[in-house]
């Protein structure tokens, strides 16, 4: 005989026998394996010194994208994959569980390729399927060249030589040190999240949009990807405009195609800005061309432009150091107090004395109107003296006490120096403001933040060459930490140095007007000042060029993710996947912050978008870090979720510092971007932090409702929804579900649920099609919610688990819904109306609250509006207050919004129902609930001859469904002596009250007469006081219902058809007169029934009386409600004796008989309603 083994090679010697029956078992059985090798006796003790090789096909998907499952090898190879491994055990699962020698040589392969280079591979394996790939170059970048280099490059730049001096001279050396502090503060703490984020696990290409995305979602990615890049397109604006103010201001002045010449005010800034906006749109023009033509050429200047900034920071600092020893002469000329511009004069005097006298000099013709010593002067001119002034005094001069505070300026205002005199005259106006130094905007703290922030962004762009470097999680963190430390070192000794050698009326003057038109920080360069000139240009020039290469590739990544549809188009590029596209949306939107034309306008618009994304990167690493993901564990350890909050805390306060209308403006964008990839973008499971915080505050919401029950007012339906499937596992009463969307109106709890038959491990496939079947349902009821398949060995016993194991902690559900059982009289359908009433005993016990809607297909749909009409509640006995409540629900749905509420309560004969309808109507005021209010009056009346006969037929009914079980033949045979017996009883002579037109409709089993339940005798002797009836008028008007059956038969006719013998009513007498309404019954008629009829005195006379109740109600019901929309009324419970259990039944069907929509309620034992607040 054979037999399932493996034996390792080095085990030669032993044989099959030798192996003991738990060493060749396998963990992992499934279908019967195959056995290379195997055989009879014989041959397997040939085969003993071989390994017996078990050989399985898995389904070959790799189940997740990525280099740790390997499911490309060849069907061929997989049989002999494993021999001699000693992996017998585990074959079975190794198509899903690789080996780890496989697994480890699978990421040891894995390359991290950078954005764009993907394409280039993608495209080799297409044109060459056949030839073997070629081996991809390992990324060779370390720290230095990899991340520190460019984020120097990218953080030093236009602010630090264009503006940074007049930040010192309008803050003071106090606030900007402040403003720099703060801001390299929020860097610093953004860079510690970030490489607590880039180290925890492999980053790919992508950067920041890529540890964003997936550390926070793709909502978030989306919306703070697309704000990075449009801080970075705004960045090359800003870089463009940089450059060009440099060029025209001090570099080629007399190129301005719109001359400033002769220009004042308003008309010179238009001026000013007509020349940035034309010569910005060339650069940028220009700029995107090479970045088209090849970004190559952009990556080999990047150093040129790298050792352009270096240099220029070595200048300054070398040209500071100087000026401790012999300071540079850049005289200042200042009239009074005012400085004046340097320009059209060459002396810095009134007059000059020469050989010949006294001579007037340029400065006295600007302010003269003729060069002669007697000539008519402006007032101001002639009043002051003329001073020149030192403009770098130098390191040592102590200049640095009088810059330590601000002086905040009005657009227009002189910049004068402090400490010196001025004579001049309050009333006098300003003239020939165009010769004295003025502020060209309005000043103030939270503008230079606004200003200020740009130059310390950059800090992203060693994350962002993440694919490039040897070893990313090493060299990102000490790259950007070391690069944010230096360049805020350069920053903060900055602000020191240029208040402590720069004379304060020279650090307001923004463009270098006082000092002959040159560049402020080039006055204190050292050799000349066209180092710091000539460098910032190509600085500025290649950082607006690293944006313009930067940006599209960005906008590329995100719309290759697909998370934003309209992004998509942007994806596609070139044939070497350059973003063409992107890099044409990238230009249009640069365009637009050219046309701006202001820096210091640009500048607040990037410092929100930058601003946002560090926020996010923060947000992102506090909250992996409070959350304790499982996979959160960093390589480096040096961060905390309280710097992570700090950070945020900072970026958020500096957002609203800069500019708060922008950081609205920004918020507005980033919501609707987030909303909208919501909404419209395609669903990604990154296992983001929000997705963790979801579950945090679920189980800390759920744990206080734990607390206790909750209190009436907030007592709301929390549906469990009982749906029945076909064999296909489409779902029978999908008006279930409207009917649910109606009642919750897309609040509290649904939980949709279903039963299937069988074991789980046979039918999971059908009960996840169940599930599947029951998602696509709430999707197009848009009913929100949770829906659950519990599979069982009956489907009693699985509607129960779900009645018991729904929902979680207080989150449970405290109604359940489920639609009345059809067709329950259906011999083959017994057990239908069994589970049914099963389950309402199970609510009771469970103390839920049980809606039942009957004739669920006539419920309106989602799409059907009622535009008038009324919802009629029959208020018979208090059920805690639902019946007051889900009329009010209803109404707030738009289906049943025009419908009105009508509430009939029933008042016995010592009630005064005057008094009642009063009391109900103050009831439902106190409610809030608008409802019209009738009280019906009830009267002890005389239980009819029809009462008697339905309950006699009813009880035989009985007798029949305990037979069930019989044979067919025997069924036939019982049915027939049955209803011989049954129908032999109800001849008479003088059926004088039995009229009321009710459907008995029937279609019953077999049965046995002979089997009567004990019960019955019993409760049938028992004295139990007649109830309170209905005091109606009969109306003979009402329609019969279609299952209304005719006159009844003789026993010789009603042998014809067993299948219609019980479809019977009696609307006539027996020889064809009328019959007489109720109200015609004389006690004389009633005594000469009870004479004909000995069988009824038989009658169980507690079904007797629950019968009469439920014929005088439902005729009570039909006259006032037959026109309602929908009818709701107390559900009676079921008999405690469950062998009257098919009565209920029929009860419920004479109680409803002939009502369009019935929505039976019972309470679930508490109050569900309050006059309070």
């Amino acid at each position: 005989m054979s037999q399932r083994f493996t034996v390792s090679k080095s085990d030669g010697d032993r044989r099959p026998s030798d192996i003991q029956g738990g060493e060749v078992n396998q963990l992992f059985e499934g279908d019967e394996p195959e056995i290379s090798g195997g055989g009879g006796g014989a041959e397997g003790e040939a085969a003993a010194g071989a390994e017996v090789v078990v050989v399985l096909k898995g389904d070959s998907n790799p189940k997740e994208s990525s280099p740790f499952i390997n499911s490309s090898d060849a069907a061929a190879e997989k049989s002999q994959q494993y021999d001699g491994k000693n992996m017998a055990l585990f074959e079975e699962e190794m198509d899903t569980s690789p080996m780890v020698s496989s697994l480890l040589s699978s990421l040891a392969n894995y390359s991290n390729l950078p954005q764009g280079s993907k394409e280039h591979e993608e495209a080799e394996n297409n044109e060459a399927e056949s030839s073997r790939k070629k081996p991809v170059k390992a990324p060779q970048l370390g720290t230095l060249m990899g991340v520190y280099l460019p984020c120097i490059q990218n953080i030093f730049g236009v602010i630090l030589f264009l503006r940074m001096t007049w930040l010192v001279g309008i803050g003071g050396v106090i606030g900007t040190f402040v403003i720099v502090f703060m801001c390299c503060a929020t860097t610093m703490l953004t860079a510690i999240s970030m490489s607590a984020i880039a180290t925890n696990g492999v980053v790919p290409a992508g950067g920041s949009y890529y540890m964003i995305s997936r550390s926070l979602g793709p909502e978030f990615g989306g919306a703070v990807g697309i704000c990075f890049y449009l801080g970075t397109t705004y960045a090359g604006a800003m870089y463009i405009l940089g450059a060009i103010e440099l060029l025209l201001i001090y570099i080629v002045p007399k190129a301005a195609i719109f001359p400033l010449e002769g220009l004042e005010g308003a008309e010179a800034e238009a001026a000013l800005l007509n020349n940035m906006r034309v010569y910005g749109t060339i650069l940028l023009t220009s700029m995107a061309t090479v970045v088209f033509v090849g970004v190559k050429y952009v990556n080999k200047l990047a150093l040129v432009f790298l050792a352009c900034v270096i240099l220029s920071i070595l200048a300054v600092y070398a040209g500071v150091i100087k000026t401790g020893i012999d300071p540079p002469d850049f005289p200042v000329c200042v009239l009074g107090n005012r400085t004046l511009v340097w320009k059209t004069f060459d002396v810095c005097a009134k007059t000059i004395e020469t050989a010949n006298g006294t001579v007037t000099t340029q400065l006295w013709s600007m302010f003269c109107d003729s060069p002669l010593l007697n000539a008519t002067c402006d007032k101001y001119f002639a009043s002051n003296n003329v001073t020149q002034i030192q403009g770098i005094p130098g390191v040592t001069s102590g200049i640095l006490a009088e810059n330590l505070f601000g002086n905040y300026y009005e657009k227009g205002d002189l910049i004068a120096r402090k400490n010196m005199e001025s004579a001049m005259d309050q009333d006098d106006p300003l003239t020939n403001a165009n010769r004295y130094v003025l502020a060209d905007i309005t000043s103030f703290f939270t503008l230079l933040v606004g200003i200020y922030f740009p130059s310390v962004t950059g800090i992203m762009a060693g994350s962002n060459r993440s694919g490039d470097l040897r070893d990313a999680q090493k060299s990102i963190p000490i790259g950007t930490i070391a690069a944010i430390t230096t360049t805020s070192t350069v920053y903060m000794s900055s602000v020191i140095l240029f208040g402590a050698c720069i004379e304060g009326v020279v650090l307001r003057d923004k463009f270098g007007e006082g000092v002959h038109g040159n560049l402020v920080i080039g006055t204190l360069a050292w050799p000349s000042p066209w180092v710091i000139v000539i460098g910032s240009f190509f600085s500025t020039c290649g950082a607006g060029l690293q944006s313009l290469t930067g940006a599209p590739r960005l906008l590329q990544a995100i719309a290759k993710d697909g998370i934003v549809p309209a992004l998509r188009i942007f994806g596609h590029g070139k044939a070497n996947g350059e973003p063409t596209w992107s890099l044409l949306l990238t230009a249009c939107i640069c365009e637009s912050g050219i046309l701006i034309a202001s820096l210091d306008s640009v500048a607040p618009i990037l410092s929100m978008f930058f601003l946002m994304c560090y926020m996010f990167v923060n947000l992102a690493c506090a909250l992996q870090t409070l959350l304790r993901t499982p996979n959160w564990r960093p390589r480096f350890k040096f961060y905390h979720w309280a710097l992570s909050f700090l950070g945020m805390s900072l970026c958020l306060t500096l957002m609203f510092l800069c500019s708060w209308y922008y950081a609205l403006v920004a918020m507005v964008i980033a919501g609707s971007i987030y909303k909208y990839i919501e909404f419209a973008g395609a669903e990604k499971e990154w296992g983001d932090g929000i997705r963790g915080l979801s579950l945090s505050a679920a189980r800390y919401a759920l744990m206080r409702l734990e607390e206790g029950p909750p209190h009436t007012k907030n007592w709301r339906p929390q549906l469990l929804v009982l749906v029945n499937t076909d064999a296909e596992q489409n779902i029978e009463q999908p008006r279930l579900l409207s009917l649910t969307n109606q009642l919750k109106a897309g609040k509290g709890l649904t939980i949709v649920g279903t039963a299937l038959e069988g074991t789980f491990l046979e039918n999971h496939e059908q009960a996840q099609r169940a599930e599947q079947a029951l998602h696509k349902l709430m999707e197009t009821e848009k009913v929100k919610g949770f829906c659950q398949v519990t599979v069982s060995s009956n489907l009693r016993d699985a509607t129960s688990h779900l009645l018991q194991a729904s929902g979680l902690g207080g989150l449970k559900h405290n109604a359940v819904l489920v639609s009345w059982p059809r067709n329950w009289k259906q011999g083959d359908e017994h057990q239908t109306w069994r589970n049914f009433i099963e389950l309402v005993r199970e609510t009771t016990a469970a103390h839920l609250a049980l809606l039942v809607p009957k004739n669920i297909s006539a419920f309106p749909s989602n799409g059907e509006r009622f535009t008038e009409g009324h919802i009629d509640v029959w208020w018979i006995v208090h059920d805690g207050g639902m019946l007051m409540l889900l009329p009010f629900l209803l109404r707030q749905h738009k289906v049943w919004r025009k419908c009105k509420m009508r509430i009939f309560t029933v008042a016995q004969m010592d009630d005064n129902s005057i008094q009642m309808k009063k009391d109900l109507t103050t009831f439902l005021y106190h409610l809030r609930i608008d409802a019209m209010v009738e009280v019906v009056e009830m009267h002890d009346s005389d239980i009819s001859a029809y009462t008697y006969e339905k309950t006699l037929v009813m009880e035989q009914r009985s007798q029949m469904l305990k037979q069930i079980n019989l044979t067919k033949n025997e069924r036939e045979r019982e049915i027939q002596s049955i209803t011989d017996s049954s129908r032999g009883s109800i001849r008479r002579k003088n059926p004088a009250a039995v009229t009321t037109q009710l459907s008995v409709t029937e279609d019953p089993p077999a049965a046995s007469k002979e089997e009567k339940p004990e019960e019955e005798s019993k409760s049938a002797s028992s004295p139990v006081p007649p109830p309170a009836q209905v005091q109606l008028i009969h109306d003979n008007t009402t329609p019969a219902s279609p299952a209304t059956p005719a006159t009844p038969l003789t026993p010789g006719e009603a042998a014809q058809s067993p299948g219609e013998q019980v479809q019977m009513t009696w609307t006539e007498k027996c020889d064809g007169e009328p019959a007489k309404p109720p109200g015609a019954a004389t006690p004389e008629g009633i005594k000469d029934i009870f004479n004909m009829k000995p069988e009824w005195e038989n009658l169980n006379q507690f079904n007797v009386r629950r019968m009469h109740t439920a014929l005088r109600l439902n005729e009570v019901i039909i006259k006032k409600s037959s026109e309602a929309k929908l009818v709701l009324l107390n559900m009676p419970g079921p008999p405690k004796n469950r062998t009257g259990d098919e009565n209920y039944m029929e009860f419920l069907e004479v109680l409803t008989e002939g009502l369009n929509r019935v929505l039976l309620v019972r309470g679930g034992g508490r109050e569900v309603i309050t006059i309070y607040s």
